[in-house]
């Protein structure tokens, strides 16, 4: 992968609302008293992905209230974000664990690591969600991407939201359980009631444009949740929606690539949705194995040699259709 990456977007200054309003550091909440959902828009789950800290931010500046039910905003690996440098960004992915592969109980009731502990202090703040919208970014350039999970109600809410362009339907990792997926997120929807839960990807960590991809999904998913109305987010965040789509594309995940080692390798600089014609293609080395393509016109997403090690996944395949 391409390590002479400039990082451009800079780290924004927190200080002002660290603290938090709930008694746990980094979580604000706000509840109009009136009845309607209960939205949760997190970032920082990962400490260099900066796009989603900078929407928080900007949310909590502009003085954005519900109308109705509730909002909270949560900064989650805070620990890792103060560990943040723009020349070795990588480092501050996490500071013990991944915390994006923590959210089950079992492994927050260890309370073994610095993130599971993070995790657990943050459990009852996700499990009163009724809708959750996770801001991350990624390792390379890339064009924005909407993970759904494999609920309809998920896949029919990104569509709802009309932007991004390419819709990811994924069943999640190996090696963890991801807070989107986390308790009623992840059952199906006949036992999920009202639930909705969205990953979205900004683009590459370091790129200023993933600060404005997160700011109008947040726009986006706040206005379609019903908490507060388009011509309310309209005047408090002047700027942030961007243009619809112009299409949707649904990429239906088929499997992981999952690495044996650190030594994983692509045969070319892939960075995301390259759609890969053959069959058979012959796309990386896993330890001596090679890595192929399963069926014609395969679509790579997110490939990454950046945090590879034994269990990480460095690439998905997926179908493409139109949404």
């Amino acid at each position: 992968m391409n390590s002479s990456l400039r990082f451009d977007l800079p780290a924004p200054d927190l200080s002002a609302w660290r603290a938090g309003n709930t008694g746990t550091e980094g979580v604000w909440h706000f509840d109009s008293g009136l009845p309607g959902r209960q939205v949760l828009v997190s970032a920082l789950i990962h400490g260099n992905e900066l796009c989603g800290a900078w929407a928080l931010k900007g949310l909590l500046e502009s003085g954005l209230r519900p109308q109705a039910g509730s909002l909270t905003l949560m900064f989650c690996n805070l620990a890792a974000f103060d560990r943040f440098d723009p020349a070795n960004h990588d480092a501050a992915r996490f500071v013990e664990q991944d915390m994006n592969r923590q959210w089950s109980d079992e492994r927050m009731d260890a309370a073994d690591s610095l993130e599971r502990r993070r995790c657990a202090a943050l459990r009852p703040f996700v499990a009163r969600a009724d809708w959750l919208l996770d801001l991350h970014s990624m390792h390379e350039p890339c064009a924005p991407l909407l993970l759904t999970g494999v609920q309809p109600r998920n896949l029919a809410l990104a569509k709802q939201m009309a932007a991004p362009e390419h819709i990811v339907i994924d069943a999640g990792h190996q090696d963890g359980t991801r807070m989107r997926d986390y308790g009623r997120f992840g059952l199906p929807d006949a036992q999920a009631g009202d639930s909705r839960s969205l990953l979205v990807e900004c683009g590459f960590h370091g790129d200023p444009a993933s600060r404005a991809v997160a700011q109008d999904q947040c726009l986006r998913f706040i206005e379609a949740s019903g908490i507060v109305d388009g011509a309310e987010l309209a005047r408090l965040l002047p700027g942030w929606r961007l243009t619809d789509a112009p299409r949707q594309w649904a990429l239906q995940v088929t499997g992981p690539v999952v690495a044996k080692n650190e030594r994983f390798t692509f045969t070319e600089a892939f960075t995301g949705l390259e759609v890969i014609a053959r069959a058979g293609t012959v796309i990386g080395d896993n330890d001596g194995e090679p890595v192929t393509t399963p069926y014609d016109d395969c679509v790579l997403v997110m490939p990454s040699t950046r945090q590879a090690r034994a269990g990480v996944s460095v690439v998905r395949f997926a179908r493409r259709r139109p949404l």
